[in-house]
């Protein structure tokens, strides 16, 4: 795990992008009160240490006929590590599969899934999960409303005084897909 140390002016960089990452370097470096060189420096330094992991588009679910968002949850037969990758792979080929930890507790993974509708979520679940090999057990639970939506990590936004630094840690962990919907 390593630190990186982040000043005020880093977090507000931090939060423009995540605002709109198709700011260019210029219209970016007035709104943090910088030139734009100096600017671009920090953007590439927080992009060399891994707190920019890359910029993407936040698409509407509802203009793209998605309305129905699931959590999954999905026990394996066995837990060990050659059934853990297989599901894994799997799960990485279904599209509708927004997000899947490895969980504790009673099931083995929380996969997060949007879909078009209650019929598209019966199809994802009769004819594409329950039939990955090692999947024991299927429950969901339905969203309604997405209440406090979020586009990145959460972050202590701004520093309570000027020259306070914040520190952020990041876990190295393997490439994963995500898709930002």
């Amino acid at each position: 795990m390593t630190t990186t140390a982040l000043d005020r002016i880093d977090i507000k960089i931090l939060n423009e992008l995540q605002q709109n990452a198709s700011l260019t370097n210029v219209e970016l470096a007035s709104r943090v009160n910088l030139s734009p060189s100096p600017c671009l420096a920090r953007v590439r330094t927080l992009e060399k240490l891994g707190v920019i992991d890359r910029r993407i588009a936040v698409l509407d679910p509802a203009v793209l006929g998605i309305g129905v968002t699931a959590f999954i949850q999905v026990k394996l037969e066995r837990q060990a590590q050659p059934s853990l990758e297989s599901f894994t792979r799997s799960i990485d080929r279904l599209s509708e599969v927004m997000e899947c930890y490895l969980m504790t507790g009673d099931s083995d993974y929380l996969l997060r899934v949007m879909v078009s509708d209650i019929d598209a979520l019966e199809d994802l679940i009769v004819n594409k999960l329950s039939r990955i090999t090692g999947v024991s057990s299927i429950s969901l639970e339905l969203g309604l409303e997405a209440d406090f939506p979020q586009d990145g990590p959460p972050y202590r936004r701004e520093p309570a005084s000027s020259g306070q630094v914040v520190q952020l840690s990041f876990k190295a962990t393997r490439q994963a897909r995500q898709t930002a919907i």
